[in-house]
């Protein structure tokens, strides 16, 4: 258990570059419940209290990064994928509230409004 989900050792070991993503059916497919568990470090119940390896929790910021351009960099699509850039296909969400600015205890009830994929709304 010492090095599961240790996510910080991770970025810090990696020049600041990790991937996330969600494994199911080992975890929970919503990436709302992915963000807040790499920053809370409790599941939805609030356990364990205090938090695991608090020490591993990662920044708001740094979560994102390993959920979007990270994760287009592990499967070898960060030319295609990742960010909103230039070039690169415009799939993003629009969600009812910040995720960088709402109280992380919020963050597994943000809603999506909206799914585009290729800049195409699809949801």
């Amino acid at each position: 258990m010492k090095n599961a989900y240790a996510y910080e050792d991770l970025r810090e070991a990696s020049d600041g570059f990790i991937a996330f993503g969600t494994d199911f059916p080992v975890e929970n497919i919503n990436p709302m419940y992915t963000l807040y568990a790499a920053v809370e470090r409790k599941d939805l119940q609030g356990n364990p209290k205090g938090g695991f390896q608090i020490e591993n929790k990662t920044k708001r910021k740094d979560a994102l990064r390993a959920m979007t351009v990270g994760a287009a960099y592990a499967n070898f699509e960060e030319k295609e994928k990742g960010s909103i850039e230039v070039n690169k296909f415009a799939d993003f969400v629009i969600l009812d509230h910040d995720i960088m600015e709402v109280a992380i205890d919020q963050v597994p009830n943000i809603k999506i409004n909206g799914t585009y994929i290729n800049g195409e709304k699809v949801y």
